[in-house]
């Protein structure tokens, strides 16, 4: 009985034990056949070292905060760190691309209730590129291929492409990653699915339920492109949790929006856009990639994407011009018309026509088409000095050593200039771009500089007139 007495208490502590320690997933090891890698790999809980007493610095620190899919400790895994980490310059040109979009994109996971992880997602998609093209014509910043994006409502014809949309392109990538986690009930079975079909993955879980395997996402068989995908954005989230560790310098991104929009219901040019803005035609272009043509048409009620600090002097320039905000005529061709006949009624050559609008020569007569046509005035609209009072620029089409030009502008009261900047501590190459609202490259090549070292007390010369130092 003695004996007895001490045996039971000591089966009750085993017991406990066992209660209190969380059970090992039956992960199977799908990243490496190669001899001498353990068979089992153990997702680990994601681990929250930040200070949560106090509000969020940036919104990196609020990437960090949500972070909620466990943590795949991997081979694979570690081999994508170490690839990312050994590329420290491309890691932070990735990040200075995203600095435009990630207050909105963060904001937006926030208030789904997401894992913030997926704010990292367009890092391993497109390298935070919106104009990203893939071999398989998937595009934007999400990837989506054409069949997808029409499934999420985003429009794609002539005139636009909305999966380039950084709003509208997040919106649905947001809403698909819900459903594929809602149907898989798994974030890492819901990342492969994106990245390689909800079909897929579930023939494949199928398939291993059938031979008596595991169905979990390290069990299944997977093209490379798949079986490297989560393992990726594993990486990069390595990176972006402790980046001093890996010697990466993250770009400053505010807790604040980057951009806003302004909706127009009228015809309105690009470059006409971008000048009432008062910005550079390519950066309103890099924020609004989703338009096709030079031509932004009224009747689609599109949403212009700006610079935050852009919108009321673009809602201040737009109010007080009162001419044409565009410089092209949209033809309504009728099926069996001649390019040459459509081009001699407008005065331009059927050259220019067919190159405004992407027409092969082999093909001599227009289909049931919209045709986009220069006009012949030029548009007048206010300079981006609007401190010079009446000075005027001019937006004309025009063509030049045989390539169709789809605007030429002429600024009359502004000119380039460059301005200097002494290197203060603290100064970085990332800071100074958004300082001066440029970019990493142009500072660059301007100072002939290779790399990012920065000497205290150096002169920096700095491109453009928009300048905020």
């Amino acid at each position: 009985m003695k004996l007895l007495r001490l045996i039971v208490p000591l089966l009750f502590a085993v017991l406990a034990g066992c209660a209190g320690t969380a059970p090992k997933q039956n992960l199977s090891d799908a990243d490496s056949k190669q001899p001498g890698y353990p068979s089992r790999y153990v997702a680990a809980v994601t681990s929250r070292t930040v200070d949560l007493t106090h509000p969020a610095r940036d919104v990196w620190d609020r990437i960090r905060r949500g972070f909620a899919i466990p943590n795949l400790n991997t081979p694979l895994s570690q081999q994508w760190t170490e690839y990312y980490a050994s590329h420290p310059e491309a890691m932070q040109r990735m990040a200075e691309r995203a600095g435009k979009y990630l207050y909105y994109v963060t904001d937006e996971i926030n208030q789904r209730g997401m894992p913030t992880e997926l704010a990292l997602l367009p890092f391993v998609e497109s390298a935070y590129n919106p104009k990203a093209l893939s071999r398989s014509q998937a595009s934007g910043l999400w990837q989506f291929v054409p069949a997808t994006g029409t499934h999420y409502n985003l429009k794609q014809d002539w005139w636009r492409d909305e999966r380039r949309d950084p709003i509208a392109s997040t919106n649905a990538a947001l809403d698909y990653l819900s459903n594929l986690f809602e149907m898989q009930g798994d974030w890492y079975l819901a990342l492969a699915s994106y990245n390689w079909g909800e079909g897929s993955v579930q023939r494949a879980m199928a398939k291993n339920a059938a031979a008596g395997l595991p169905t979990d996402y390290l069990s299944l068989s997977m093209p490379e492109e798949t079986r490297n995908y989560v393992p990726k954005l594993q990486a990069i989230k390595n990176i972006i949790a402790d980046p001093a560790k890996y010697a990466v310098v993250l770009p400053p991104v505010g807790n604040q929006p980057y951009f806003a929009t302004v909706q127009k219901n009228q015809d309105m040019d690009v470059e006409v856009a971008a000048r009432l803005a008062e910005m550079p035609v390519d950066e309103f272009k890099a924020l609004n990639p989703s338009f096709n043509r030079p031509l932004i048409r009224g009747e689609h009620a599109s949403s212009l994407i700006l610079p935050a600090d852009r919108v009321a002097i673009f809602n201040a320039n737009i109010d007080a011009y009162k001419g044409q905000l565009s410089s092209w005529k949209v033809y309504s061709a009728r099926r069996g018309e001649s390019y040459a006949a459509i081009a001699k009624r407008f005065g331009v050559t059927e050259a220019t026509l067919r190159q405004v609008n992407e027409i092969p020569y082999k093909q001599k007569s227009a289909v049931a088409q919209n045709l986009l046509v220069p006009g012949a005035g030029g548009v007048q609209v206010a300079s981006l000095d609007m401190s010079a009072g009446a000075e005027r620029a001019e937006i004309k089409p025009a063509v030049a050593q045989s390539q169709t030009r789809l605007a030429s502008v002429k600024p009359n009261a502004v000119k380039p200039n460059v301005r200097q900047h002494k290197v203060r501590n603290g100064d970085t190459l990332f800071s100074l771009a958004r300082q001066y609202s440029t970019s990493v490259d142009a500072l660059r090549a301007l100072n002939n500089l290779k790399g990012n070292n920065l000497k205290v007390g150096s002169t920096l010369r700095v491109p453009g007139t928009d300048v905020r130092g």
